[in-house]
């Protein structure tokens, strides 16, 4: 797997574009450091697609408390965690926390 920052952030981005549309919200103005809980673009059912889009497009299943605002609260965040997860190195098996 192509783990390229720029490609998982654009591919994120668009998933959350695609999820607001489907919301009849447009979402392009969203920023990666844009918290996405807060900034009204899904709703409670949006944000559970976006998770589980996320885990499937990536094989990267979470756990329970790694399901939190720090590690996938904005596309910045989503990127980190999951080049620190996937990129295996001994201080990144933690979840990431900002």
């Amino acid at each position: 797997m192509n783990l390229d920052r720029e490609a998982i952030k654009a591919a994120i981005r668009a998933k959350v574009i695609e999820l607001a549309k489907a919301l009849k919200i447009d979402a392009t103005g969203l920023s990666d450091a844009d918290i996405i809980p807060a900034t009204g673009y899904l709703d409670s059912t949006a944000i559970l697609e976006l998770v589980v889009w996320y885990e499937q497009t990536y094989n990267f299943p979470l756990k329970q408390d790694e399901i939190n605002i720090d590690n996938l609260g904005s596309v910045d965040a989503m990127t980190d965690f999951l080049l620190a997860r996937k990129g295996g190195s001994a201080l990144s098996r933690a979840p990431v926390h900002r």
